[in-house]
């Protein structure tokens, strides 16, 4: 018994280009697939890392054990009492044609997460948000397996933990699990959110509908974020920090310019894209990875082959940001054979 594909490029997966070699790869496409390829690996003792469309991760130069696309596709309507719905989406589905199918159809909920790359399974665990709404407002829950034991389980909400940028499959229990299928609580008559400020400006009336709201959306992140496909990118590669409204209160005494959200009480998250853009990191190069000129919270490789480029840049910029106000970036992708601090 041995892994398949051993030796597999994985520059083609993920969204930065960057070259990686898997030491087994394999496309997941049936249950019975998945569950025959897990039971080799933990019958070899080797990892196993699933992929979706490799829209937020930081691929180090070998990648160990066996690694897996995921490519399940299907919808199923699970319930509909005629004013809201329970969807059952595939994990191998592409998100923004879900978010685009969803709105011709009616099923609202998941307008503000328009054209986020990547695919449904990987949305939970990064609970990707945008323009005021996150996933985890929409999820009832996941059906995952088990990469140690082969067992097939389902996590509702709560099981999910979720929390910004957040959920259990960031932990390194969450880690042993993949996410097969998603379901999703949509609502033919769902209200807007509108209140996010560069949503509302550009809204182009005052009633907007679900799919106004779908093509301003759009339109926006079509505008100011680099399109992933002719510039590498993995969209956001900070998160906002979320601080004590003390301590966002001190910070706006000596920035006044500084832009602060609200994040519940007693609590502010701030624009890590104003900090970033204050200290002058917009459209600087280091290594063959550049800070976007769209927009500084996205790191572009224009020539970069390894994770090396890519972390030494975004550790410089935090170290700049820590120096001025005090506090640390986190980044948002996921790191899988790097480690941060690692590379030279």
């Amino acid at each position: 018994m041995k892994l398949p594909n051993p030796d597999h490029s994985l520059r083609a997966h993920n969204t930065l280009g960057l070259e990686s070699i898997a030491e087994a790869f394999a496309r997941v496409a049936s249950a019975d697939h998945l569950a025959e390829l897990l039971g080799r690996a933990r019958h070899l003792g080797r990892p196993v890392l699933a992929l979706g469309e490799g829209s937020n991760l930081v691929l180090g130069e070998y990648v160990p054990g066996l690694v897996l696309l995921i490519d399940l596709k299907g919808k199923r309507l699970l319930w509909d009492d005629g004013r809201q719905l329970r969807l059952r989406v595939a994990a191998g589905e592409n998100w923004h044609d879900l978010v685009t199918w969803c709105c011709l159809n009616g099923f609202h909920g998941l307008e503000n997460l328009a054209l986020i790359p990547g695919s449904v399974g990987a949305a939970p665990v990064q609970n990707i948000g945008a323009y005021g709404v996150e996933v985890c407002e929409r999820v009832d829950g996941v059906q995952v397996v088990n990469v140690q034991t082969g067992e097939t389980t389902y996590l509702d909400n709560t099981d999910c933990a979720f929390n910004y940028r957040d959920s259990i499959f960031k932990s390194p229990a969450g880690r042993q699990l993949i996410i097969t299928a998603v379901d999703l609580r949509l609502d033919r008559q769902a209200p807007l959110n509108i209140e996010y400020p560069s949503l509302n400006v550009a809204l182009p009336t005052a009633q907007p509908d679900h799919r106004t709201v779908f093509d301003t959306v759009t339109e926006i992140r079509r505008s100011r974020l680099p399109d992933p496909g002719l510039s590498p990118n993995v969209g956001s590669f900070f998160k906002n920090p979320i601080v004590p409204d003390a301590q966002a209160a001190a910070l706006k005494s000596r920035y006044p310019d500084l832009v602060i959200y609200p994040a519940g009480p007693g609590s502010a998250k701030l624009s890590a894209a104003w900090m970033i853009d204050h200290l002058g990191w917009r459209g600087r190069e280091c290594g063959g990875v550049a800070v976007s000129e769209k927009h500084s919270l996205v790191l572009v490789n224009s020539s970069a082959t390894s994770a090396a480029a890519v972390l030494r840049l975004a550790d410089a910029i935090t170290e700049d940001v820590a120096a001025s106000f005090e506090l640390e970036l986190e980044i948002e992708p996921e790191l899988c054979g790097v480690q941060r601090g690692a590379v030279a």
